[in-house]
């Protein structure tokens, strides 16, 4: 079958799109064409092995690389109010895939804690979304602070450049759910600082458009593309703390690829341990946003280049 040219309504939107916008929610996860109410997210950049990011990206796409590593990372929201509820969504990202002219971020899973956000992320948006429940605690722990006037010399013996200090932290246990079954996915460790809570700058108010990829799913077998344009205030914070104490790494096959069911799809329970293999890489930048609004188009339907990681070289 030959791809469809851009420009076309994906399924569910084969009229185009609603007359009467309505509101949207999530950063990847499209409900509705139209704009979400203010919410806030976390999102974090780590390094992700290129090897793990192809797992996900389907065989016609490219994926941009350096090194051995992509850029991939997680987005942890909560959305105060949508057509679907009050809900939470972590959208887990395997990497950066290149279809020209646009390079998207492509999402590895998408875990929310709502039935009709799930629904609509699968049959609407082509994301590979899942049911979960998000499991939130506050408890104190210690954490190291930088001395104002470091001592050198206790810095030489690599001691005193820190003193322990009380620190507010919120802990967050994701685990998916199906039916009366639940699988335990990642904790999350961060920082109670945000902006509303300690009364801090909230960072500068932006406006920005985050095109995305989506689709080649058992439900979206073609290749989708749609536009998020996003309003917020930013700010830098410290990466969270993420870990899973009860999965062992996902087993690979001779041919060092993981285990697969057909041709281009991962089994659900591989594609479980490698999204945990992607949260548990090293993270290197996290931005929170707040008072965060969004307007979401409708996808169309693209066609994928022929497939050519896109990468740089060391000689």
């Amino acid at each position: 079958m030959a791809p469809e040219k851009e420009g076309r309504p994906c399924a569910g939107y084969r009229h185009g799109p609603p007359q009467e916008p309505q509101r949207v929610t999530g950063f990847l996860l499209a409900l509705v064409v139209g704009s979400a109410p203010a919410s806030s997210a976390l999102y974090q950049l780590h390094l992700v092995k290129a090897s793990t990011a192809r797992a996900f990206v389907p065989r016609d796409l490219r994926l941009v690389e350096a090194f051995g590593y992509t850029l991939g990372g997680m987005f942890l929201a909560r959305y105060h109010d949508s057509p679907a509820g009050a809900f939470d969504e972590l959208v887990v990202i395997a990497g950066i895939v290149w279809n020209p002219p646009t390079s998207c971020a492509w999402a590895a899973r998408v875990l929310v804690n709502s039935v009709e956000a799930c629904r609509h992320g699968r049959k609407e948006v082509g994301l590979p979304s899942h049911v979960a429940t998000f499991s939130k605690t506050e408890a104190s722990a210690l954490g190291d602070e930088p001395l104002a006037k470091p001592n050198g010399f206790l810095s030489v013996l690599g001691i005193g450049s820190t003193v322990p200090r009380q620190e507010n932290r919120r802990e967050i246990e994701v685990s998916e759910t199906k039916g009366s079954s639940t699988k335990h996915l990642c904790n999350i460790s961060m920082p109670l600082t945000g902006s509303h809570r300690h009364h801090k700058w909230m960072g500068p108010a932006i406006r920005m458009s985050l095109p995305s990829f989506s689709g080649q799913t058992e439900d979206h077998p073609d290749l989708l593309k749609y536009s998020c344009k996003v309003e917020c205030r930013v700010r830098p914070v410290k990466p969270a703390r993420v870990w899973n104490p009860r999965t062992s790494e996902p087993q690979e096959c001779s041919d060092g690829k993981m285990n697969s069911v057909g041709s281009n799809m991962l089994a659900d329970s591989d594609a479980r341990s490698q999204s945990i293999s992607v949260l548990l890489s090293k993270p290197i930048f996290a931005l929170e946003f707040s008072s965060l609004r969004m307007h979401v188009d409708a996808p169309k339907i693209v066609a994928p280049q022929c497939k050519k990681e896109v990468g740089y070289s060391s000689t």
